[in-house]
C-alpha cells in the first residue's frame, strides 16, 4: 500500500487544532518506536578505526576533505535504504537472501571473509576500549573484562527492545565530538566553504585518504546488521516511510559526527603542524596541549562510547549473518536454548576479541590494514548482491528498484567498488 504524504498532510490540516496535535504526537511516537536500526548501524561505523581515519584526515589535510562527506551521506543512505526495504518487504536478512539466490558455496565464501574481517575489527574495538580507559588512568586489564561482561549480558539476557534502547543511548555519546569540535574554535567560514567547494589534489596520499574515508563509512557488516535488525524488529511494508526516515536521520547524524572529528583535529592539530596520528587515542592525547584537557577527555569519552557500540554491533552482525546463511534460529529475544548457534557465535567473538586485545603491544595498525583489505575485497560483492536482490521483481514485487534508480545505484556501486579496490591495493602495499 502506497502512502501519499500530501493527502495525509491535507487531511491533518483540515482537523481541529487539538486533533492535529494528537496526530502529530502519534506520528512522533510511532517514529520513536521504529527508530533504531538505521541510527545504530550508521553510528557503529564511527568505530575506533573510523575515528582514527577521521582524525588523520583532519590532522594531515585540515578542512580540505570535508566536501567528501556530502557524497558519502548520499551513498550510505542509498545503500542502507535498499537493505531496510528488502528486510521490510521480504522478512529475511541479507545473508538469507544471498544464500537463496546465489547458492551455498558463494554464501559460505562471503561468510568466511566476513567472519575473518569482523573478528579483526572486533579486536580493534576492544583495543579502542583499552586506549580510551587508559586516557582516564584505568587499566585495560580491568576495563576490557568489565565491558565484555556488560555487553555479553545485555545481548544474551536482554530483549530486542532493551538492546536497541541501550545502543541508542550509547550513540548519544557521539555528541562529545560535536562539543569537542566547537571547543576547538574553527574558522566556520572556511569550514562552510570546504563543505561546498570540492578540492581535489592529484596526489597519491590525498586520493588514498578520500578512498579511506569512504572505506571507513560504508562497510559490509553495516549492511548485514541494518537489514537483520529491521527483520528482527518485525518491520513490514507499512513501516517503510518511517524506516527510511530512520536511515536518513541515522546516516546524517553519524556523518555529522565524522565531520566534527575532522573539524576538531583540523582546527587544533593541523594548524599547529601535528600531522602524525596513528590511532584515535593518539589524536586525543595530541589535543590536550593544543585545545586543553577537556577536549582530550571529550575525545576519550567519544572513543569509549564508539568502541563499546561497535563491539556490540559487529559481533551481532556476524552472528546474524552466519545464522541466516546456515539456516539457524536467530534473534535478540531468543534464549540460548532457542538460538544456540546465534548466541554462541556472539559469545565466542566477544571472548576471542577480549583475549586478543589483552595481548601486550598488539599491532593494531597492521590488524586494521588486514581487515581493511578483506573488507575492501568483500564490499563490491555485497553491493552487487544488494542491488541485484533489491531490483529483483520476484523478490521485491512492487517495491523493487525503479529503472532510473537502478541506473544510479549501479553507477554508485561501480564507483565505490573501484575505490574499494584502490583501498585494497594500498592496504596490501602497506602490509607487505
Amino acid at each position: 500500500m502506497t502512502i501519499s504524504f500530501r493527502k495525509i498532510i491535507k487531511s491533518i490540516l483540515r482537523l481541529p487544532l487539538r486533533l492535529r496535535r494528537t496526530v502529530s504526537e502519534y506520528r512522533f511516537y510511532t517514529y520513536l518506536a521504529i527508530l533504531g536500526p538505521g541510527i545504530i548501524a550508521a553510528n557503529a561505523g564511527n568505530d575506533s578505526g573510523g575515528i582514527a581515519t577521521y582524525s588523520t584526515v583532519g590532522a594531515q589535510y585540515g578542512y580540505s576533505l570535508l566536501w567528501v562527506f556530502i557524497p558519502m551521506i548520499l551513498s550510505l543512505i542509498v545503500v542502507q535504504e535498499m537493505c531496510v526495504r528488502m528486510g521490510a518487504v521480504t522478512g529475511q536478512g541479507l545473508a538469507d537472501l544471498i544464500r537463496e539466490q546465489f547458492g551455498v558455496r558463494l554464501t559460505a565464501l562471503i561468510m568466511l571473509a566476513l567472519l575473518v574481517a569482523n573478528l579483526g575489527v572486533i579486536v580493534s574495538q576492544f583495543v579502542g576500549i583499552a586506549q580510551a580507559s587508559e586516557l582516564f588512568g584505568i587499566s585495560r586489564y580491568f576495563s576490557i573484562p568489565c565491558v565484555s561482561i556488560v555487553i555479553w549480558w545485555l545481548v544474551v539476557k536482554g530483549t530486542q527492545k532493551r538492546v536497541e534502547q541501550v545502543f541508542l543511548v550509547i550513540s548519544l555519546v557521539f555528541v562529545c565530538y560535536i562539543i569537542s569540535g566547537i571547543m576547538a574554535k574553527p574558522n566556520w567560514a572556511v569550514v562552510t566553504k570546504a563543505f561546498i567547494t570540492p578540492s581535489i589534489r592529484y596526489e597519491q596520499s590525498y586520493l588514498f585518504m578520500v578512498v579511506a574515508l569512504i572505506g571507513a563509512t560504508i562497510t559490509p557488516y553495516m549492511q548485514f546488521f541494518v537489514q537483520s535488525s529491521s527483520v528482527d524488529k518485525g518491520m513490514d511494508e507499512d513501516d517503510l516511510p518511517l524506516v527510511r526516515a530512520d536511515v536518513v536521520v541515522g546516516t546524517t547524524f553519524a556523518l555529522i559526527i565524522g565531520a566534527f572529528i575532522v573539524i576538531s583535529t583540523a582546527a587544533t592539530l593541523h594548524v599547529n603542524g601535528i600531522t602524525s596520528v596513528d590511532s584515535a587515542a593518539t589524536a586525543a592525547e595530541a589535543l590536550a596541549p593544543v585545545a586543553g584537557a577537556y577536549a582530550k577527555y571529550l575525545f576519550g569519552i567519544g572513543l569509549f562510547g564508539a568502541s563499546m557500540l561497535a563491539m556490540g554491533v559487529i559481533p551481532l552482525a556476524t552472528a546474524y549473518s552466519i545464522s541466516e546463511a546456515l539456516g539457524f534460529e536467530k534473534g535478540l529475544s531468543r534464549s540460548f536454548r532457542e538460538a544456540p548457534i546465534f548466541l554462541g557465535i556472539f559469545t565466542i567473538l566477544i571472548v576471542v576479541g577480549a583475549i586478543f586485545a589483552l595481548i601486550p603491544n598488539i599491532p593494531q595498525i597492521k590488524l586494521l590494514l588486514v581487515t581493511q583489505a578483506i573488507n575492501g575485497l568483500l564490499l563490491p560483492f555485497i553491493l552487487v548482491a544488494v542491488v541485484r536482490l533489491s531490483s529483483n521483481q520476484e523478490i521485491m514485487g512492487d517495491y523493487k528498484n525503479p529503472l532510473l534508480f537502478q541506473v544510479f545505484v549501479w553507477f554508485l556501486t561501480f564507483i565505490i567498488s573501484c575505490l574499494s579496490f584502490l583501498l585494497l591495493a594500498q592496504a596490501f602495499t602497506d602490509i607487505f
